[in-house]
């Protein structure tokens, strides 16, 4: 299927003998989805590319100035490279354990633009996570460190790609089985409260379903008998109970990056990385599983002061972003 459509053509696991990087002429294509998220943070660039014969892509967040960073990472199968405490850039990519090359693209990029390059402080600090999309498409292609350079040449400010685009470009959800699995992709969502300016965004590659304010499905765990989507919890008590047996799908993980200017503490910053982690259950179902590898980067730029609420009030304010860049990825 082509598009923003959901349904997963033809669901695979990862073919013996499928054809990889070495065996394709690859050549980084944009990566743009089908809308993209207006946010308003100076000093703050986003960039996608996608090979398309994966297809697969990544997704580069860049602070050039850095930001100071606090990492929350959960489930049984998180794939990271870095977790520093301060960043220039986040690499988000497909590929499993194989996409971590793009973020090495990334930092050789970011070495070549900086003067004094091999001195303490011009260090380029980049962490890279990343998603296993093999089970959706029927290549070995993986985002490379060319393809990671391409998506940071392509980096703007104030626009986030949004769909079936980057890192997200051949993620899906509801993985009871693959016949039940639908397509997702990447989502943001951007909000100013007087100075202090939140953006969230996310790849949505989960095990669980896609669960919307109103407490309906909206993406994943489709039943191929009636074509309606059901939380994966009544197939679960089903199967307990003497029912159909169902079997979840490894290869799951979420990936998220909460980029804000205020000023917070170390601690606060780390906490307002759980807090705003743990609400995102609300719009994944179930979600930080032991076959998920969820993970999310809080930043802050430290440009304006925490007024007219708390460090939990901003992560509660945050928590809701969170949710509109997980439903914006399924839109």
């Amino acid at each position: 299927m082509s598009g923003n459509d959901p349904r997963m053509a033809t669901p695979s696991r990862f073919a013996r003998g499928a054809p990889g990087n070495d065996d394709v002429v690859l050549d980084p294509q944009p990566s743009p989805g089908h809308r993209s998220v207006r946010f308003d943070m100076p000093g703050v660039f986003v960039g996608t590319a996608e090979y398309p014969e994966g297809p697969t892509g990544c997704t580069v967040i860049h602070v050039p100035a850095g930001a100071r960073t606090a990492v929350d990472a959960r489930g049984g199968a998180v794939g990271l490279s870095g977790g520093y405490r301060y960043h220039e850039a986040i690499v988000l990519a497909g590929g499993s354990v194989y996409g971590l090359e793009a973020a090495a693209g990334v930092s050789s990029e970011l070495l070549s633009r900086v003067q004094n390059q091999t001195h303490w402080a011009a260090l380029q600090h980049v962490s890279g996570a990343v998603i296993y999309d093999f089970s959706a498409r029927d290549t070995a292609i993986a985002p490379d460190a060319a393809l990671g350079r391409a998506a940071l040449r392509n980096a703007e400010a104030g626009a986030f790609p949004v769909g079936r685009c980057g890192a997200g470009r051949s993620a899906s959800v509801g993985k009871i089985d693959f016949a039940r699995a639908e397509f997702a992709g990447q989502g943001a969502a951007f909000r100013s409260f007087a100075e202090m300016k939140v953006l969230v965004a996310t790849v949505v590659n989960a095990v669980g379903v896609v669960v919307d304010r109103q407490g309906e499905i909206v993406r994943g765990n489709v039943h191929p008998q009636t074509g309606e989507r059901r939380f994966p919890a009544e197939d679960f008590a089903a199967g307990a109970t003497g029912g159909p047996q169902v079997h979840t799908l490894a290869g799951n993980t979420t990936l998220t990056v909460l980029v804000t200017n205020v000023r917070l503490t170390d601690v606060a910053l780390g906490q307002l990385a759980t807090q705003v982690h743990s609400s995102m259950h609300r719009a994944i179902q179930p979600f930080h599983t032991e076959i998920d590898g969820d993970i999310l980067f809080a930043l802050t730029t430290d440009e304006v002061d925490l007024t007219g609420t708390t460090a939990t009030g901003l992560g509660a304010l945050a928590s809701e972003l969170a949710w509109d860049a997980v439903l914006s990825s399924v839109e």
